[in-house]
């Protein structure tokens, strides 16, 4: 079995991810479980095999992964389907897990993203955060928001990523798309010289450090509209997360610029549905100005509390949703308690 069968074999189980490992067979994350298939173990040469064949097919050198140990890129077969690769060196021998992207952009009605999450797609301005742990859609559901704009603005859509995953073509919006280590050195270098490119909106893929998070909030901060994700849960985590980055000594100006520039926090997490597929949990802070005040004062622990004593559209706890989805007959009581922010409330509110 060549690369290009072994993808197609994943289309057709309706994998998510595939695992390249010496000493398993092939494996399959399906609806969020690893399932182990029954053919030969791969051998350390089977996988550098593969993984050469995924390099040739990317028309990419593998010097940046022989010299590091890691390597990430995506791959593209015309008509078929697109590629998120991540090849590293496991014991010694090559592996690579490869996350499947469609080339058709997902429906967010049939992801279930709510309208209070698909409604961000009209703001004009600020920081909006979409959070969760790596695997649980977050870059899905920013690619189902960017692709509101595209079709309901004439705008100036600018995307850096790492690597991209969905691509966009130009409806109403220009969207242009820049990929982390091929079109652009870095995010920061990016981020600088997005400023000057005259965009509307910017979907920046991963807030990583310090600097990035900085130039981001400036970028927010002089009247763009900003997307990002973070791998944190909860809107007060998300917050505290912002600030910690940066030193104690510069920790009160961020404060008071993030109270000023964040507009949004969603957070989600892909959970077990009754009928063995996943479906999505979500919480959704919009910032209103008592929010707003909490964050400048420096009083973020309250900030869950109103979450989660809300009961309007704009802001949606994690518990609620799960809450919805059981009484909905979408998931288990077990399973709404096992992901719940706050398990002895959900359970009481449950019985």
């Amino acid at each position: 079995m060549n690369i290009q069968e072994l993808l197609h074999q994943a289309l057709d189980l309706n994998a998510s991810d595939v695992f390249i490992i010496a000493g398993l067979p092939v494996s399959y994350r399906i609806n969020g479980n690893v399932e182990i298939t029954e053919t030969d173990k791969l051998t350390p040469a089977d996988t550098e095999a593969f993984i050469t064949q995924i390099y040739t097919d990317a028309k990419r050198s593998m010097d940046h992964f022989k010299a590091t140990g890691d390597d990430d890129f995506s791959l593209s077969i015309h008509g078929f389907s697109r590629f998120r690769v991540n090849t590293f060196l496991q014991r010694g021998s090559c592996s690579a897990v490869i996350r499947i992207i469609r080339f058709e952009l997902p429906d967010p009605k049939k992801l279930g993203i709510p309208d209070s999450i698909m409604n961000l797609a009209d703001l004009t301005k600020g920081m909006v955060l979409v959070t969760g742990p790596a695997g649980s859609g977050k870059s899905t559901t920013l690619a189902c928001i960017i692709d509101r704009i595209n079709h309901t603005r004439a705008c100036h859509i600018i995307t850096l990523e790492d690597p991209i995953e969905f691509l966009h073509t130009h409806q109403k919006s220009i969207v242009s798309q820049r990929e982390i280590a091929h079109d652009t050195e870095s995010y920061v270098t990016a981020l600088r010289a997005t400023l000057r490119q005259s965009p509307d909106i910017i979907q920046l893929g991963e807030m990583r450090d310090y600097e990035t998070i900085s130039v981001a909030m400036t970028a927010a901060e002089t009247g763009h509209l900003l997307f990002s994700t973070l791998h944190t849960s909860g809107a007060a985590n998300t917050i505290n997360r912002i600030i910690d980055v940066f030193p104690a000594n510069q920790q009160r100006q961020i404060i008071v610029q993030l109270s000023t520039v964040l507009t949004a926090v969603v957070s989600q997490q892909l959970i077990p549905a009754i009928d063995g597929s996943l479906v999505l949990a979500y919480e959704v802070m919009t910032v209103t100005p008592a929010i707003r005040n909490l964050i400048r004062d420096n009083k973020v622990y309250q900030i869950d509390g109103m979450i989660y004593s809300s009961s309007g559209p704009d802001i949606i706890s994690m518990d609620n949703c799960l809450l919805n989805l059981y009484n909905n007959g979408r998931i288990t009581k077990d399973t709404a308690i096992a992901y719940a922010t706050n398990p002895d409330m959900l359970n009481r509110k449950l019985h």
